[in-house]
């Protein structure tokens, strides 16, 4: 049983959000959704009687709840979700899939979806190449990460 799971606040497009990231990663899977009543629902609920309210889903076996709600919250940089990856070919695609549609680069490996959420996609190897002169200074000239620049 996993202990914690990261709970991520959608602006009522969390059914959409789920199936595009079962799209990029693989061997994901939806494990369980809820709907929100159609009764007994707050007055600024009432747009979502009936919809989704939450989608247990796994990525890499990692359980995540996407919540189906309002305006009220966004995503920020101060939470990102690395994605440890084994060479450049799969960096090149976790980086094409997750700024396509209106992701934004960043740097450093980092990018936002087009739903806000960052992630840091960078070589399993990471440490071992940030280890190396000058890879400090190489990295934070680069957004997607180039293996063969350090």
């Amino acid at each position: 049983m996993q202990k914690i799971t990261p709970n991520l606040w959608f602006k009522g497009n969390a059914e959409e959000a789920v199936n595009y990231y079962l799209s990029v990663f693989p061997d994901s899977k939806i494990i369980s959704s809820t709907r929100y009543p159609t009764e007994g629902l707050q007055d600024f609920q009432q747009e979502f009687a009936g919809k989704i309210l939450t989608i247990d889903f796994e990525l890499f076996g990692q359980i995540f709840t996407a919540i189906n709600a309002g305006n009220d919250f966004t995503f920020n940089e101060s939470v990102s979700f690395l994605v440890l990856c084994k060479d450049q070919a799969e960096i090149d695609y976790y980086w094409e899939k997750l700024i396509s549609g209106g992701g934004q680069e960043s740097v450093c490996g980092w990018l936002k979806d087009k739903y806000g959420l960052s992630w840091q996609i960078n070589p399993e190897n990471m440490g071992e190449l940030m280890n190396k002169p000058g890879a400090f200074e190489k990295m934070m000239a680069m957004k997607k990460i180039i293996i063969a620049e350090f």
